[in-house]
């Protein structure tokens, strides 16, 4: 049988703590050790120790930011194979009302990583499958003219080296979001445009006023602003 070092993987994520800390990452941000004990609820030593355990199964690298360790998650396809663990994995309980009001942020809006998910990523998608810009199925490019009141220029996403778009099915809605550079570029886009903004902490996001004007006259998506990001309907 071929070696491919799942049981190294598996067994550096089979850790509560551990857990905690790649999906504190999967904001796609660095973040310092002293950060991910915190979200994690161990002891920075503890933690320095996971992480050295996560970086040597290649889940997770580090990089220096001045005199500080900053860590992040290997790359998107790491996001990407926790994203789809997240598919099959039960349920957690959620206890007490600040754990509720993030699980219930997290649905409604999130990055994954580097792209845009829960109920806001998928209403997206399906808002630019619905004008032509993507394959029902694949999510593949078809016409990158909706894209540009979005602020993206697909066609210097395309020229990137990395898979251009790829269907993601989203672990709480259950519908396919948009992944690959196309995705990540859709997300930096409305970041950089401020429509919308991250909730610290966590990974959740929240859609702006300008962000729900700003969707409204580029794809005819209508989002409740500064709510829990929850699309309303799209325009006919």
């Amino acid at each position: 049988m071929e070696d491919v070092g799942l049981s190294e993987v598996a067994g550096a994520l089979g850790d509560r703590a551990r857990a905690a800390i790649v999906l504190e990452l999967l904001a796609g941000e660095p973040r310092p050790a002293a950060a991910l004990a915190r979200a994690a609820g161990v002891a920075p030593s503890t933690a320095s120790a996971h992480l050295a355990r996560l970086e040597s199964a290649g889940l997770v690298t580090v990089e220096r930011a001045g005199r500080r360790r900053m860590h992040r998650l290997a790359g998107h396809e790491v996001a990407e194979a926790v994203e789809a663990l997240m598919l099959v994995a039960p349920s957690g309980r959620v206890i007490g009302l600040r754990a509720a009001d993030r699980a219930a942020a997290h649905r409604a809006a999130r990055s994954c990583y580097d792209h845009l998910a829960g109920r806001l990523g998928v209403a997206v998608t399906e808002r630019l499958v619905m004008l032509g810009a993507l394959a029902p199925e694949s999510l593949a490019l078809l016409d990158p003219a909706p894209l540009e009141p979005l602020g993206v220029d697909a066609g210097a996403v395309s020229a990137l080296r990395r898979q251009t778009t790829r269907a993601c099915l989203d672990w709480s809605e259950r519908r396919p979001h948009l992944a690959g550079a196309l995705g990540a570029a859709v997300l930096g886009a409305l970041l950089e445009r401020g429509w919308v903004h991250r909730r610290r902490p966590g990974r959740a996001l929240a859609v702006t006023s300008a962000g729900a004007r700003g969707l409204h006259a580029a794809i005819g998506l209508e989002v409740d602003p500064h709510a829990p990001a929850t699309p309303a309907r799209a325009a006919a």
